[in-house]
């Protein structure tokens, strides 16, 4: 009875030489992921290549598609950031804080009317995650931009990188989107000695139980981002520049102080002559007489 069961039971070979050629082939390790520059460098074109390059499928779909943002640039701006360790969670709540921020400081365009009219409704910031190969592309086609200022705005920058659209140039919800970004994601600090020291020696170190499956921890995703710069009407700025412009009043402001500074030279001649209207041009005038008298009689004879 034993013998007819041993006898059932599947016998996996050891090695084989089968085995060894059908063997897959190693897996990159765990958290390992492809990075990407933004390069607007032309790469160098391959033997047989037909310029201009054309794509196809989902590549074409996503070239034009960038290429339709570039082409808002010219009358709304376009903020590069970098964005680095970021969940699919982590992005949905970016874009609440993004549509929330951008809510509590509207644009002055989108105020009613003095005639009661209600505005056209002025559309939310749209965030976009960009494949970044493509999006070079794109770039290089774009006949608005230097492609020596998008250089120096991605210098030493590899990873993920994303577009947010802002559907007018209203500096104070460019500042309140800027101030959500230091408050709900804010820099990493940098590592000191001791801290790269201590990771090191843990990395390295033997472990507890030797010879058992170490339990796998939840890893702590810290993420990051960072502006980049933004892209204004063919104008790349940097992010010195971003929030210089941030710090700026609304447009309806700037409007007012135009209209103050051209009305105030005949506010002032207005208000000069009213002052001189009545008893005090009475007394102008006698104080005059009398200096005219006072003068013809210190004359000699």
């Amino acid at each position: 009875m034993l013998a007819a069961s041993a006898r059932r039971v599947p016998r996996r070979p050891l090695s084989s030489s089968a085995s060894l050629t059908r063997s897959t082939p190693p897996r990159s390790p765990a958290g390992a992921s492809r990075s990407y520059a933004l390069s607007v460098v032309p790469p160098k074109i391959p033997k047989g290549m037909i310029l201009p390059r054309h794509f196809t499928g989902k590549k074409a779909f996503q070239y034009n598609w960038y290429m339709r943002i570039l082409d808002s640039s010219t009358t709304s701006p376009l903020i590069f950031l970098y964005h680095n360790d970021f969940t699919s969670q982590k992005l949905i709540k970016l874009r609440r804080d993004i549509s929330a921020a951008s809510n509590r400081s509207k644009p002055s365009l989108s105020s009613a009317s003095p005639a009661g009219i209600p505005a056209e409704p002025v559309p939310e910031p749209l965030l976009t995650v960009i494949r970044s190969g493509i999006f070079g592309a794109a770039l290089r086609d774009f006949p608005a931009v230097e492609n020596a200022d998008v250089m120096q705005m991605t210098e030493g920058v590899k990873g993920a990188l994303a577009v947010l659209s802002l559907p007018v140039l209203d500096p104070p919800q460019l500042k309140a989107i800027l101030r959500t970004f230091d408050r709900n994601v804010p820099p990493r600090k940098p590592k000191t000695e001791e801290e790269l020291k201590k990771a090191l020696d843990e990395k390295n170190a033997d472990p507890l139980n030797p010879g058992r499956r170490m339990k796998k921890l939840r890893q702590i995703v810290d993420p990051e981002l960072k502006v980049l710069g933004a892209l204004l009407d063919g104008q790349i700025l940097l992010p010195e520049r971003v929030r210089s412009v941030a710090d700026m009043p609304s447009l309806q402001t700037l409007r007012e102080q135009l209209v103050g500074l051209l009305s105030s030279p005949g506010t002032q001649l207005a208000m000069t002559l009213s002052e001189a209207s009545g008893g005090r041009l009475a007394r102008t005038l006698e104080g005059l007489k009398k200096g005219l008298e006072e003068t013809a009689g210190d004359a000699p004879p």
